[in-house]
């Protein structure tokens, strides 16, 4: 382990009042209580019929199509919500809420099956035949469930941790496809949906903003973004044996709204590149000039990096995710980094105030990436560095590497400081769990895992 310390230079805080998280989710809430409570008024209002199954089966259905439009605008990007909450969480939110979608729409199915069977004295499966074959939009309504089985199993853990990215990603497509089958029978067959011009005006708009916030988020800014900025590759800079920086220039950059700590999903348009999309975080804060980012080869994509041409044209999204100075709420700061997840850490050191403590994980010192960049940075703005080397759960005299005893000695104040954590799976959680030993408040510690920008 060794340490660089400079003389301490004090800062205010930056930021008070209620935490853009908060503000976000309670939003997100908000949203989504008033449309269950519109949606139940309408329901009621369509008439409850005779049969509990199709009763049932109708509640179901009704509100797994509010669920599904839920999904949408979680995963739409809309910067307003990513800022604050962050890839991780938004995506982590469309997972839990997509296998609730999964069973809504399941019950719904089955339970109208069964009521339906059940009046017409038919056996179920003769029942799903016959309404396939006779009431208009029930075939379409089988095949958007069909698709929404496959999109569920492809994303159950197992599946996604042996399925390339690209793969899962084509698959998801076919959600938008299982949308408009969805909505056509909804339609052409559900009663609430038709119940009244109000009802019938609520439901067109619930979707023409879910689907309207995909197209903006996912297609309309990025390529606004890409067609202002113009953005080509300055240099390729090798940092070490496996890393390499690639500096990124364009036009008008100082109104580009990224930050330290974000992430963009760079394309780099050549003929064998184009078509795949590489997360990465900035590695240097955005200075209105260029854009910087730092990638190691851990894969068939990013080991190809070192070989893409000054003067390539470059398709960014982004800039998304909230590990952000924005959501500071102390004076000072611990940056928690490991391995390659030093990057977002680097920036953000270039872009905080107030005093930093600096804690750079590696397993053997020859692999701290951007080591001299840090220590410099740290020497102009009175921050601490440590580097440690080990694996996380290496013994040291006062316990684990990265455990609460060590953490406290580095920083003795860290309970009144806001701690930023980036880096592998495991070294994330045993930081978050020695945090959590410490009883660091929760508001104070930021943390992305990049499930997408690895």
């Amino acid at each position: 382990m060794t340490t660089v310390q400079t003389p301490v230079e004090r800062a205010p805080a930056q930021v008070g009042g209620t935490s853009p998280k908060v503000v976000a989710r309670t939003g997100l809430y908000v949203l989504m209580a008033a449309n269950v409570a519109v949606v139940t008024y309408f329901f009621s209002q369509s008439g409850f019929g005779t049969n509990a199954l199709i009763l049932m089966g109708r509640v179901t259905g009704l509100y797994g199509t509010l669920v599904m439009a839920f999904q949408f605008l979680l995963i739409a990007r809309l910067p307003w919500f990513d800022r604050r909450l962050g890839m991780d969480r938004l995506t982590t939110w469309h997972r839990w809420t997509g296998f609730t979608l999964l069973w809504l729409l399941l019950s719904h199915a089955v339970l109208i099956t069964l009521g339906h069977a059940q009046l017409a004295d038919l056996p179920p499966v003769t029942e799903v035949v016959d309404l396939a074959t006779t009431v208009e939009g029930v075939l379409r309504a089988i095949v958007a469930l069909f698709l929404i089985i496959v999109i569920g199993a492809a994303s159950a853990r197992y599946a996604r941790r042996r399925m390339a990215y690209e793969t899962w990603h084509f698959i998801h497509f076919y959600a938008y496809v299982a949308v408009v089958l969805a909505f056509t029978h909804q339609i052409a067959a559900g009663s609430t949906f038709n119940s009244s011009e109000p009802a019938t005006a609520y439901w067109w708009g619930l979707w023409t903003f879910a689907l309207g916030s995909v197209v903006v988020g996912r297609f309309g800014l990025p390529l606004y973004r890409n067609l202002r900025h113009q953005l080509r590759v300055a240099a390729v800079v090798p940092e070490a044996d496996n890393v390499v920086s690639i500096y990124i220039t364009g036009r008008d950059l100082h109104l580009m709204p990224a930050r330290a700590g974000q992430f963009f999903l760079w394309r780099f348009l050549t003929r064998d590149r184009w078509y795949k999309a590489n997360p990465f975080s900035l590695s240097a804060a955005p200075d209105g000039r260029s854009l910087r980012l730092t990638a190691k080869a851990a894969g068939e994509g990013s080991a190809s990096l070192r070989h893409v041409r000054v003067g390539t044209r470059v398709f960014a999204e982004g800039p998304y995710g909230a590990f952000t100075a924005m959501h500071r709420t102390r004076p000072n700061t611990v940056l928690v980094a490991g391995g390659v997840g030093v990057t977002p850490i680097r920036a953000l050191l270039e872009e905080l105030r107030g005093h930093v403590v600096v804690l750079y994980r590696v397993s053997d010192p020859r692999d701290a990436v951007l080591l001299n960049e840090l220590r410099d940075l740290a020497h102009a703005r009175g921050a601490v560095l440590h580097l440690l080397t080990g694996p996380s759960s290496a013994p040291t005299p006062r316990g684990p590497l990265l455990g609460p005893h060590n953490l406290i000695a580095l920083a003795p104040d860290i309970r009144d400081r806001d701690v930023f954590v980036c880096g592998p799976p495991a070294m994330t959680g045993a930081v978050m769990t020695s945090l959590r030993e410490l009883k660091v408040p929760k508001q104070q510690v930021h943390a992305e895992r990049f499930s997408m920008a690895g």
